[in-house]
């Protein structure tokens, strides 16, 4: 989880970070099953990826993951204490960095993976253009759906996670993605899922609790 350094980030709690895991192995166990199947699938749409880089990591949840599906995965987070969690809790490398200023060269990794962080960034926009520069081969995105029941909840919640935090739907940002991936853009899948109907996994439809999204990119720019 990530935000800058001007805004008072939630996740800077330790006793938030010592927790947050805990949430995938009891209440939020069947959503991850759910958002990994979907996230897996657009990861699919990259064959040849070996590496990836997740921006706003926290503790290291998805980068553990991403590395057991055979890549070389870093984590990267704003917040010492997610980082100090995901460091306890083994796996992959990972480091402290701002999603705003990535400390990498262009085309870095095959990959760039930003999941519940655009949510949590003051400037998406700058964020998915630094996701852009870092990946060779694309950005996969994991939001929490602007336009769904889940995020109604989440809202009306008012716990202090929640606050700062933006959403959006799969129109605004895809439009995103396309202005960050500027003419390196090939092509955007998304689907959603954390239906309320038994049984539905994920569809191509615009108000399910969770979007994922791949941007394919040209390895080489246009001229």
């Amino acid at each position: 989880m990530i935000t800058g350094s001007d805004t008072v980030n939630p996740f800077d709690d330790p006793a938030l970070a010592s927790r947050y895991e805990a949430w995938y192995a009891g209440a939020g166990r069947e959503a991850d099953l759910l958002e990994k199947a979907l996230l897996g699938n657009l990861l699919g749409l990259f064959p040849k990826a070996r590496s990836v880089l997740e921006v706003g990591c926290g503790t290291g949840h998805f980068t553990r993951w991403m590395e057991k599906r055979g890549l070389e995965a870093v984590g990267l987070d704003i917040s010492e204490p997610m980082l100090n969690e995901a460091r306890r809790l083994g796996g992959p490398n990972y480091l402290l960095g701002n999603a705003l200023s990535l400390p990498f060269t262009d085309r870095s990794y095959d990959v760039t993976a930003l999941i519940t962080t655009l949510e949590f960034v003051p400037d998406p926009a700058r964020a998915l253009c630094e996701a852009v520069r870092v990946a060779r081969q694309g950005v996969l995105l994991g939001v929490l759906n602007r336009w769904s029941l889940l995020t109604l909840r989440y809202r009306l919640s008012g716990k202090a996670m929640w606050r700062p935090a933006r959403f959006f739907g799969p129109g605004e940002l895809a439009r995103l993605a396309r202005q960050a991936a500027g003419g390196r853009a090939k092509a955007i899948a998304w689907r959603t899922t954390l239906w309320p109907i038994p049984g539905v996994s994920d569809l191509p439809l615009p108000w399910g609790g969770f979007i994922g999204m791949a941007v394919q990119l040209q390895e080489e720019s246009k001229a």
